[in-house]
């Protein structure tokens, strides 16, 4: 049975470790690394306590204490740790030597060879696999890092902090070594040595700091890495504005590599990249990759003051760095690109990974409460849910107190690891307002439901809004995954939690309705108790409430609008994002109707469909060429798992398919002129240089839409249009679109489609990647044997999480159909990967079983069989402590 780590039993390390110099030797298979610690007792800690440093598959070569050997019997030495039984009550040096063979490291954590790149990955607990040590966030050490190895093979030698020196070693190998004067923990420690090509320029702080800038790429891809770069400078100047974050080294740089099992990791000032989040190019990078390179590149810098400079005492306080930078890099992208856009953008991801996870058996709160494995703690709850809590922070303060409070939580938390209660300190002296209430948003697990409802008063001229919160929840510690017998609650609200509700009241006839409410401020009102009543004085008319606008808090909302108030408020609301909601609700509306019927896919969608296809073709009419972004937006339905996810119970999702099939045909009918029309008004002329702006990706985005309904409305037709535009495209973003459209048409033409494309793209990994996951989302009962197929193909590898993730993932977060295959061939692929990848990277492995997170939501039958997958896999022999986790708290609570 694992350790079972808790918040409660949280104490300072009995030693601390001022200054770390290292001295790593490369080598393919015996790398030496020569730690020298200066340590101290912790006045905090227990006085005389043995030193007990953390370890993981080291070999230890040598130790000495104040430069003399250890005595006999004076440590004990395992694998996984080293025990120093009396160290002494004062200041003292301990240097210890240990051996680590990179080129074996198929866990990609700690020291690892990637494409014959050296290069890092120590969060959360890898630094322990380079050398022994105190592996805790709240150990602060100042690093020098010499490195040294063969010139032919590592010519590029980084480090963190600043280069100091550099040198020759005889004729064949040599040296670099570099200082980081920020006291920092050992996760964000990075190295990196290889054959690398490198682009780079400078940018001046603020403050007056001259910054070389650079980003290191496989060596004839530096034509890919201009956005990159571009991106950080611009995450620079945008944090100094916003924020008034200066950096605060002299070289920023970021290293692209092809295997890493995370998107990037924030090492000071050495942030290493999985390349697909670097390397872009019209002909292989979508507009999305080009924002998600945006996204991350900022996220990890903005990390340098929301993570590096100001760290988590434990992973407890995880969301303390992770949600914070969330809300930094959506705000930035914000501004970036259009904000109503990328806050729907930013919602729909939060719906599709977040709400689920809060409903199934791996719900914990936002700062979990105990754990077995850390790193099956970074979630979408930990990142999503807590920066959606920041943005809440900032609602009910304003955006000025906010920012005092985000002065005085970097002030005062500069250099230490800092908890959840200190963060909202800052704001509570800045705001003079009692947070202990809203600090419930970190300790509650589940997705809160608001319940509303409207009353119009004709004789007082009065509009009252009724609320109530409420909150189904596991039982606590079962949520976190602490207890070995988790007993499960009634669904309760534990205590109110403090939701703010922005809103506004629209006339019928459209145009806002300025009616007054004391307890309405800026356009928010603040639901702190289990029920409440907002009354509106001088309503000359019945309203239509606009309610959360700017999706204010995440929640579930229960409001029975009719129909002509959906219609109502998608043409005339004032909020962006509550205009797209409406098409959703009533989108949402119609699948819902047909899936719990079990309509067949080319039955006709019913006046619901048909008032939902007049909604659009008037909203087309009016702004589709004004907004083309949020047009695409607009146009497209709610996903599968959305609707799975509102069903709640005995989920068939071959009906759920069916549903939106049919309405995707209706619209595909009723919209196709407008459509075609849009096409063809939206195409960039012959010659157009390529921009990944907003603005050119929007049009894009509404093009290819337009291009999925008329496919599904006529496939023949729409075939010939997407092999036109395959062969035509000039930009992967249409290509792959194109792509995408032809693979749901079964014949001919998608396999030759298919096998073209992925002849052309043969040497280009970041592009055979899209083409993997196509073919894993073909919803049809083939797609298993397809996968097991592309299994064979030559550029497919476990070792590589990137594939993984594009085939497999694919298939089992992105197809439920097959995924949920009743005979449960699905789930027998899917853990049969994870089996087979346990033993090679457990990380990875328990990811991809996180995709039975839903399987208590379908019917009967798959429900069993998918318990019974998971059954297996916790009854293998030798599991991982990450998948072990993973499968047995997706078990625990099996009703």
């Amino acid at each position: 049975m694992q350790t079972i780590v808790r918040l409660a039993d949280y104490r300072p390390s009995d030693y601390l470790i001022d200054r770390v110099d290292l001295d790593v030797r490369l080598h393919p298979t015996e790398t030496r690394v020569t730690a020298t610690l200066a340590l101290r007792p912790n006045p905090d800690g227990e006085p005389g306590a043995p030193l007990v440093l953390d370890g993981d598959e080291l070999t230890l070569l040598a130790i000495a204490l104040d430069g003399q050997p250890t005595g006999p019997g004076a440590i004990a030495v395992t694998p996984r740790s080293l025990t120093l039984h009396q160290p002494p009550q004062r200041p003292f040096v301990l240097a210890i030597e240990t051996q680590v063979n990179p080129s074996a490291n198929t866990k990609l954590m700690g020291l690892y060879r990637s494409n014959g790149v050296y290069c890092t990955q120590c969060e959360a607990d890898g630094f322990r696999r380079i050398t022994y040590f105190l592996d805790r966030p709240d150990v602060l050490a100042v690093y020098t890092t010499r490195i040294e190895g063969e010139r032919a093979d590592t010519p590029v030698l980084l480090g963190n902090g600043n280069p100091v020196a550099q040198g020759e070693i005889g004729l064949t190998r040599h040296y670099a070594i570099w200082h980081d004067p920020h006291p920092k923990p050992a996760y964000l420690f990075a190295l990196v040595g290889g054959r690398l090509g490198r682009v780079g320029s400078r940018f001046t702080t603020m403050e007056g700091r001259e910054v070389e800038i650079a980003v290191y790429v496989e060596p004839g891809k530096e034509g890919r890495a201009g956005f990159a770069l571009d991106a950080v400078a611009r995450s620079m100047a945008w944090d100094e504005r916003t924020f008034g974050r200066a950096y605060d080294l002299d070289v920023f740089n970021v290293v692209a590599v092809s295997d890493f099992n995370m998107g990037a990791m924030e090492n000071k000032g050495l942030n290493i990249f999985n390349d697909k989040y670097v390397l872009a190019s019209p002909d292989t990078a979508t507009d999305s990759d080009y924002a998600n390179i945006e996204a991350i590149i900022a996220h990890e810098y903005f990390h340098n003051w929301s993570g590096n400079r100001v760290t988590c005492r434990d992973w407890f306080q995880l969301c303390l760095k992770e949600g914070l930078t969330v809300f930094r890099d959506q705000e930035f992208s914000s501004d970036e690109r259009s904000r109503p856009v990328h806050r729907i953008a930013d919602v729909r991801t939060l719906r599709a990974r977040q709400f689920p996870e809060d409903a199934g058996p791996l719900a914990h709160p936002v700062r979990p409460r105990a754990y077995r494995e850390i790193n099956n703690f970074y979630t979408a709850t930990v990142y999503e849910k807590g920066a959606e809590i920041v943005r809440m922070l900032r609602t009910l303060l304003g955006p000025d107190t906010f920012r005092r409070g985000m002065d005085r939580y970097f002030a005062t938390c500069d250099g230490t690891a800092a908890t959840v209660e200190d963060f909202l300190a800052a704001f509570a002296h800045e705001s003079g307002r009692d947070l202990t209430a809203f600090a419930q948003w970190y300790e509650q697990a589940g997705t809160p439901t608001v319940a509303v409802s409207g009353t119009y008063d004709p004789a007082a001229r009065t509009y009252a809004l009724a609320f109530r919160q409420s909150l189904p929840v596991v039982a606590t510690e079962a949520a976190a995954g602490a207890v070995d017998r988790p007993q499960l609650i009634q669904p309760q609200l534990i205590q109110p939690l403090v939701i703010p509700v922005a809103l506004g009241l629209v006339a019928r006839e459209g145009g806002p309705v300025e009616a007054v409410s004391e307890r309405v401020h800026d356009g928010v009102f603040v639901l702190e108790t289990a029920e409440d009543t907002l009354v509106f004085e001088d309503v000359a008319a019945p309203p239509v409430p606009s309610l959360f606008r700017g999706f204010s808090a995440p929640v579930k909302v229960e409001h029975a609008l009719t129909r002509d108030e959906r219609l109502t408020l998608l043409a005339h609301d004032g909020d962006a994002f509550n205009r797209w909601q409406a098409a959703q609700s009533l989108a949402m509306d119609v699948l819902v109707g047909r899936a719990k019927a079990g309509a067949p896919r080319d039955a006709e969608a019913g006046p619901e469909g048909a008032a939902l296809s007049a909604a659009l073709a008037t909203f087309l009419d009016g702004e589709a060429l004004a907004d083309p972004a949020f047009a695409a937006l607009v146009l497209t339905l709610p996903e599968e798992q959305e609707v799975a996810q509102t069903l709640q119970a005995e989920v068939d999702p071959d009906a759920i398919w069916r549903a939106r099939q049919s309405l995707r045909v209706q619209l595909g009918r009723d919209l196709g002129p407008r459509l075609r029309a849009l096409r063809a008004a939206l195409a960039e002329p012959a010659g157009t240089p390529f921009s990944p702006d907003a603005a050119s990706a929007g049009r894009r985005a509404l093009r290819n839409a337009a291009l999925d309904l008329v496919t599904a409305a006529d496939p023949d037709a729409g075939t010939a249009l997407a092999l036109a535009q395959l062969d035509a495209a000039t930009t992967m973003t249409d290509r792959l679109a194109a792509l995408a459209s032809v693979s749901l048409v079964p014949g001919e033409a998608r396999e030759g489609a298919l096998a073209r494309f992925g002849e052309t793209y043969r040497h280009e990994p970041l592009v055979l990647d899209k083409w993997f996951a196509v073919q894993a989302m073909i919803p049809e009962d083939g797609t298993p044997d397809r996968i097991r197929g592309l299994m064979r193909h030559p550029a497919f590898s476990l070792g590589n999480p990137n594939r993984v993730r594009s085939l497999i993932a694919s298939f089992s977060l992105n197809n439920p159909t097959q995924f949920h295959r009743p005979d449960g061939a699905g789930y027998d692929l899917t853990v049969e990967v994870v089996l087979a990848l346990d033993g090679k990277n457990p990380q990875v492995a328990a990811r991809l079983l996180t995709s039975f997170n839903t399987w208590r939501m379908v019917e009967g039958g798959r429900r069993r069989r998918a318990e019974a997958a998971l059954r297996r896999v916790a009854e293998a022999p030798g599991l991982s402590p990450d998948v072990s986790d993973i499968a047995g708290r997706s078990l625990a609570a099996a009703r």
